[in-house]
């Protein structure tokens, strides 16, 4: 063997080693850890794609070593007391909408105004972008951090006692909404008897009459089996509801940094995932709900247009605890996306 070729070997098994150690070196920053997630939808949601995908990516990048184990259908807890155990950290996840952070977090109500986004383009760039960061940098406050946001998607009207295509067919339902404030707001505004509910009760009060109707993305009036209980679906698209990937900042804080990128990585790669197979599903979903038996409707444009002056006012009333900085960061994001 020639001295040029023993120095070739001698570099080339340097540098097999070298690599050895780095990747000794890596999977050292991880710890054998078993997260605990709470999710309120089933594994059939969109959102169990999401969650598939980001526990197989934390997985792969931990060498086996983080891994994370969802509980599906509110097994944990509904949205607000699941929310409260990963603050506490007796939880370690938990993937609530935005709404019932707005307690914590009253700047997030801005997210919640009827009509805000006019497509999930906008969302995403809202959400994905420098609004999105400003609301993540207030959750720590509150025991909480954001890994990203996902999506319920838009919000539609369902009811048991008939289709809405003007305002005047919200006078006197009795609709579960969300217990939030400007949800509440918006369904008053609209005529309805707007009463607040957590998400878990919601299939029996819809089947013992006690709420005439709700509002969710098809997605979940689907997966909730709603159809069963419900035979008006109208298009209303008036909200769309953003999720948060939220965990304990005490178990944040437990994390190493590689740990922690590694979460911020594949939490950005199942939110991919789910916001992916959520719009490619929906029109079938929307299909299958008729198939299921039921009656959907779209709004003609002048009553819409009705409905969205009717629950401009909300954005008034909601101005103070909003508050202007909220306000002023999320409309100007918009009117740059819109090139106004």
């Amino acid at each position: 063997m020639t001295h040029r070729t023993l120095l070739r070997t001698a570099g080339l098994v340097l540098t097999a080693a070298a690599a050895t150690l780095a990747a000794g070196t890596a999977q050292a920053q991880f710890q054998e850890r078993n997260l605990r997630l709470s999710s309120g939808s089933g594994k059939d949601h969109p959102t169990g794609n999401g969650i598939v995908k980001m526990a197989a990516c934390a997985l792969a990048k931990s060498g086996g070593k983080l891994r994370i184990t969802p509980y599906w259908d509110n097994q944990l807890g509904n949205d607000n007391t699941a929310t409260q155990s990963v603050r506490s950290g007796s939880i370690d996840m938990v993937v609530p909408s935005t709404a019932p952070l707005v307690s914590m977090v009253p700047e997030l109500g801005v997210l919640d105004l009827p009509f805000l986004f006019a497509s999930e383009t906008e969302a995403d760039q809202v959400l994905d972008g420098k609004a999105g960061a400003w609301f993540n940098a207030k959750l720590p406050a509150v025991g909480l951090v954001n890994l990203a946001y996902w999506e319920n998607g838009f919000r539609n009207a369902t009811n048991s006692k008939r289709p809405i295509q003007r305002i005047e067919d919200f006078s006197g339902l009795k609709m579960r909404v969300m217990q939030n404030p400007v949800y509440i707001d918006t369904f008053k505004e609209l005529g309805a008897n707007a009463v607040p509910m957590a998400f878990s009760e919601v299939y029996s009060a819809l089947e013992t009459r006690t709420v005439d109707g709700q509002e969710n993305p098809f997605a979940l009036i689907d997966n909730m089996k709603f159809y069963e209980v419900q035979k008006y679906l109208s298009l209303t698209r008036h909200s769309y509801a953003a999720l948060a990937m939220l965990m304990s900042k005490k178990t944040w804080d437990g994390l190493s940094p590689q740990e922690q990128e590694t979460m911020k990585t594949c939490a950005a790669e199942g939110r991919d995932e789910q916001r992916k197979v959520s719009r490619a599903k929906a029109g079938s979903t929307l299909e299958g709900l008729k198939s299921k038996g039921m009656q959907v409707n779209d709004i003609a444009p002048a009553e819409m247009a009705r409905i969205r002056d009717k629950v401009k006012v909300v954005y008034e009333h909601q101005a103070k605890a909003i508050g202007s900085e909220s306000l002023g960061l999320v409309m100007g994001e918009l009117k740059r996306i819109r090139g106004q």
